[in-house]
C-alpha cells in the first residue's frame, strides 16, 4: 500500500457492530459512506510505519484481554452526530501508542480522541439536532468489550482492510 495513510480503529463487538451499521446505513448520506461503523484512534499514520505497527498490534493483542468500554449517549459532531463511547482502558493503550509514534503523528493525531461512532455526517446542524433528539432517548447506556484493533490504508473515501489484531491477554 505504498503511500497509502494508515488509520488504526478499534473494533467493536458484533452485536453492538450490526447496531451501528444500521444506524450508519439509516442517516449517513449515502454517497459518502463508504465504511463499516468504526472507533478511529489514529487518522493518518505513515506508510512508513506499517511494519512496526503490525509488530506493535500482536505484541499489545497477545498481552491485553478485551478492553471494557461504554457506550454513553449521543453526542454532537456540528454537522453530524456520533454515539460517544467511554474506555479509559483504550485511551491509555492508545496514549502508549501515541507515545511510541509521536515524531510520526499528525497534527490530528497528536490530540487524544474522543471515542464515538459517526453514524452522520456533512449533514446541516439542523438535520443534525434533529438526529439527535430523535436518538437520546433510543441510545441507552451499555457496557461492552473491545475485542481487539484494526489497521486500514485510507485509499481516498473508501478505506482498505490490512489487518485485525484480537486481544487475547
Amino acid at each position: 500500500m505504498s503511500g497509502a495513510s494508515l488509520i488504526l480503529t478499534a473494533e467493536l463487538p458484533p452485536d453492538l457492530q450490526v447496531r451501528m451499521d444500521a444506524l450508519r446505513r439509516a442517516h449517513f448520506p449515502p454517497a459518502r459512506n463508504h465504511l463499516a461503523a468504526h472507533v478511529t484512534l489514529f487518522h493518518a499514520l505513515p506508510p512508513s510505519a506499517e511494519d512496526e505497527l503490525r509488530e506493535v498490534l500482536a505484541r499489545i493483542a497477545a498481552a491485553n484481554a478485551p478492553l471494557p468500554a461504554r457506550v454513553t449517549g449521543v453526542v454532537s459532531l456540528g454537522g453530524g452526530t456520533a454515539i460517544s463511547l467511554a474506555s479509559p482502558a483504550l485511551l491509555t493503550l492508545r496514549d502508549e501508542l501515541a507515545e511510541r509514534f509521536w515524531p510520526l503523528l499528525s497534527a490530528q493525531d497528536r490530540h487524544r480522541p474522543r471515542l464515538h461512532v459517526t453514524v452522520q455526517n456533512k449533514v446541516t446542524s439542523a438535520q443534525a439536532k434533529a438526529l439527535q433528539q430523535q436518538l437520546a432517548p433510543q441510545v441507552m447506556v451499555e457496557d461492552f468489550r473491545i475485542p481487539g484493533l484494526a489497521l486500514h490504508a485510507y485509499l481516498g473515501g473508501p478505506w482498505q482492510h490490512l489487518k485485525t489484531v484480537r486481544f487475547r491477554g
